[in-house]
């Protein structure tokens, strides 16, 4: 007989549980609050060299921005120093085939790191000239500060002289 109260409380006690479970409201999901950074866009930069982008350009015109600093800059139009820098020239070279007697090109590459946000005399003297249709200026590896003690790698700059 106790055990037939028991089992008859315990059905009572698990349909009213299961009937107060149906009566309450279905909650709905809140969005959760984003933090400030994401609704923000990631950071783009965009490298010139005077007031071109990479591009091809005419010998006269490589000639004159031979002198000419890097100049980085973000979206919102912020300029950004540059603190360093790798430059590569490729050189086309002519040369005459041993075996088959015809001409032909082979490039030559040479380059350095720069700590400012320009080349050095040295080398803007010799690529005036030097420079050549047909040759590579390449800016890789360009360092900016950015806020504070932040540094960032920026896009590279390739400048084909025409």
């Amino acid at each position: 007989m106790m055990q037939k109260l028991f089992y008859t409380v315990l059905f009572f006690i698990c349909c009213s549980a299961a009937a107060t479970a149906q009566v309450r409201k279905p909650s709905t999901p809140k969005p959760a609050a984003k933090p400030a950074a994401a609704k923000e866009k990631p950071l783009g930069f965009r490298t010139t060299w005077g007031i071109f982008l990479s591009d091809t350009l005419p010998r006269p015109e490589v000639v004159k921005l031979l002198d000419s600093s890097l100049i980085v800059r973000d979206q919102k139009n912020n300029k950004f120093p540059v603190v360093s820098f790798d430059f590569t020239y490729e050189s086309k070279e002519a040369h005459l085939n041993d075996t088959t007697q015809q001409v032909g090109f082979y490039t030559e590459t040479t380059g350095d790191s720069f700590k400012s946000d320009k080349l050095s005399t040295l080398w803007s003297t010799r690529l005036k000239e030097t420079v050549q249709k047909g040759e590579v200026l390449l800016f890789s590896n360009i360092v900016i500060r950015y806020t504070g003690d932040k540094f960032y790698r920026v896009p590279e700059l390739r400048i084909v002289v025409n």
